[in-house]
């Protein structure tokens, strides 16, 4: 009888970490691209092999974006550069927050975030990429400034049954919506709370931290934002506070599978330490309605690391993993019951992607 095999792709400040367990244990690959800073990795499953999208960038090369098909055996890497402004933007590539495949029905399309904040779009598979001009040009822009991380285009949501219809996550700049494919945007905040402004609730300018669309129901989004979370039910035209059993609503790390919703709460912007100083994770099964702590085998005490806004992930069964700024990366495969620790002493973790193969 076959045993199937989790997978995990572990980016951090130096390099990419692959893990594999298939019940023996888990087993840890050395580091791809070594002191390269690698925030975005994707598994696209839509592809037979699967195909693993690596974003990075070198302090010396600058931006990479490489391929795999055997799951990091080999590599495919451009060497031109695939994802770069046009000559004549003035702009340059500082960071790659965000790779996301596109919905099932475009098997080649392969969306990219950026620093600063910009929209990339491959049509081959994510071997290259175009800039997004109707976001780049978009008056709001010469408004938007740089969050505490940068100004950044770090969460991409394509709706699994419509194409052209793609929310984006900008900080700071907030949610803002295509329904188009892309030639025009919408800003998408109304009800989310920007409380370092004097205006509130302003048409746009949140610093949102994380953005998930709900698998089972995609008009349902949540959001961890740098002053609360907040969740929508009709495909973020409106938003809510949703925070009901947190001890804290500030935090970055969200991930969302068909059971559950999860985060990792930090106690404030001025204090990003977990609350109690305890590791907890919180899992909403009412669209953030309610949360309860899921913590079974996490510290209980002095901890004091936090987890980013991509290093905390889901396969799509019921394997919940995340990374820590102090190397540490835990799993549970029972939908957040129960954690093991299952590698330590990595490099600051920025990212964490999983799948079930």
């Amino acid at each position: 009888m076959s045993t199937a095999t989790k997978r995990l792709a572990v980016g951090t400040t130096k390099g990419l970490f692959l893990g594999s367990h298939n019940g023996d244990g888990w087993h840890w690959s050395a580091p791809a691209f070594p002191m390269t800073r690698v925030a975005a990795v994707a598994f696209d499953e839509r592809r037979d092999p699967v195909r693993l999208l690596v974003g990075g960038m070198h302090e010396h090369w600058g931006p990479i974006v490489a391929s795999s098909d055997d799951l990091g055996a080999t590599w495919t890497e451009d060497e031109q550069a695939a994802l770069r402004f046009p000559s004549d933007s003035g702009a340059a590539v500082a960071q790659i927050w965000q790779l996301t495949p596109g919905p099932v029905d475009r098997p080649d399309e392969v969306w990219a975030g950026v620093e600063p904040a910009a929209l990339f779009r491959s049509t081959d598979g994510g071997l290259t990429f175009d800039l997004v001009e109707g976001l780049w040009r978009h008056p709001h822009r010469e408004s938007w400034h740089p969050g505490f991380g940068g100004l950044c285009l770090h969460t991409v949501l394509p709706h699994p049954d419509d194409a052209d219809d793609v929310l984006v996550g900008i900080s700071t700049g907030g949610v803002y919506r295509t329904q188009d494919g892309g030639t025009t945007w919408a800003p998408s905040n109304r009800g989310i709370e920007a409380r370092f402004y004097p205006d509130r609730y302003p048409e746009f300018g949140q610093c949102v931290h994380k953005l998930v669309r709900l698998p089972d129901d995609p008009s349902t989004l949540l959001l961890q934002n740098h002053g609360g979370v907040f969740g929508s039910s009709d495909a973020g035209a409106t938003w809510e506070p949703r925070a009901v059993g947190l001890p804290a609503d500030f935090g970055f790390g969200l991930a969302a599978s068909s059971s559950a919703t999860y985060l990792f709460p930090l106690v404030a912007d001025a204090m990003r330490l977990p609350p109690d100083g305890r590791a907890r994770v919180f899992a909403s099964t009412d669209a953030g309605r309610t949360w309860q702590s899921r913590s079974s085998g996490l510290p209980e005490r002095d901890f004091y690391s936090l987890v980013l806004r991509d290093a905390l992930a889901t396969d799509g069964r019921d394997g919940v993993y995340f990374g820590t700024r102090s190397g540490e990366v835990w799993a549970s495969d029972d939908g957040a019951d129960s954690w093991e620790q299952v590698a330590a002493h990595l490099p600051d973790v920025l990212c964490v992607r999983a799948f079930v193969q």
